[in-house]
């Protein structure tokens, strides 16, 4: 006969295990831009971090396609409700490849462009985290503000998301630098930010004041279990409410077949940022490092 109080004192063990179980370092590299590592952690995921103890920049299950372990990443996408079906996106920050690969699983026939500064990110996406180049998606290694001012097709979805070990480059937080995404989006398209909410993020109310400045419209969406905010942002007057926002989103996702309801994650936290904070400053190029 089985021990009952045997299996539970073995089961409790096991977890107890797991919980001080130590990562995995499959790689780790200084380059040019912070050091990159990339563990395998004890319950089978894959993580990429900007150094020992940087945040989660990308978080993959391997073998799972679907799976977005960040959560700021499913709510990124309930900018997709803001265009029509898009045909060109571009994804400013690579990181693991996380976003470029579930819009191509998900709008296959869609161009998408992935821009990222460091050359051993895009290595390590495609060697440790299954990002795949095919003939409408590509990786390019170059600075992301350049190549969004060099932008000669503008898109219709443009997603932001360059993060360095803990806060977003400088040169990409400015006036200057959105009015050139402004530029390469197109009339009915939308501009997606991801940025840390104003408890770690000093400059949080700056930023949104600079979105402001540049757009037209700006909704501010919270993620659920984090600190980041996804901007979701118009070069066009477009009065949504939650109502009218989270069916929008609902009908995105159920058509597309997400795992999740873009919807619900609209109604947890939406905002439509159309008054601005006149304490808060406008970010500017003269008053940025390059």
């Amino acid at each position: 006969m089985v021990n009952r109080s045997l299996i539970v004192y073995v089961a409790l063990f096991i977890c107890a295990a797991l919980a001080h179980a130590q990562p995995t370092v499959l790689y780790e590299k200084p380059s040019l831009f912070g050091t990159i590592v990339v563990t395998e952690e004890p319950e089978g995921l894959r993580v990429l971090r900007f150094s020992r103890s940087g945040a989660r920049q990308s978080q993959v299950k391997p073998g799972d396609p679907e799976y977005l372990g960040l959560p700021y990443a499913s709510v990124m996408f309930a900018g997709l409700a803001l265009c029509a079906e898009p045909r060109r996106m571009l994804v400013v920050g690579l990181g693991g490849g996380t976003l470029p690969m579930f819009l191509r699983r998900h709008y296959p026939d869609a161009v998408i462009d992935a821009v990222d500064i460091d050359p051993d990110v895009v290595d390590v996406a495609q060697r440790f985290f299954g990002f795949r180049e095919d003939g409408g998606m590509r990786a390019h290694v170059d600075d992301g503000r350049r190549f969004v001012e060099q932008v000669q097709r503008p898109y219709d979805a443009i997603f932001l998301d360059a993060f360095a070990s803990t806060e977003l480059p400088a040169h990409l937080t400015t006036q200057e630098f959105l009015l050139a995404v402004r530029r390469a989006i197109k009339p009915d398209g939308v501009v997606i930010g991801n940025l840390w909410g104003r408890n770690s993020n000093p400059l949080f109310d700056a930023m949104v004041r600079t979105y402001q400045e540049v757009f037209d419209e700006l909704f501010i969406l919270n993620v659920s279990g984090a600190d980041n905010k996804i901007l979701l942002a118009l070069p066009r007057a477009e009065p949504l409410s939650r109502a009218e926002l989270v069916e929008r989103a609902r009908r995105v996702s159920t058509a597309k077949q997400f795992r999740f309801d873009l919807g619900e994650l609209v109604s947890y936290g939406y905002f439509r940022a159309h008054v601005k904070d006149q304490n808060a400053r406008v970010l500017r190029d003269l008053e940025q490092p390059r």
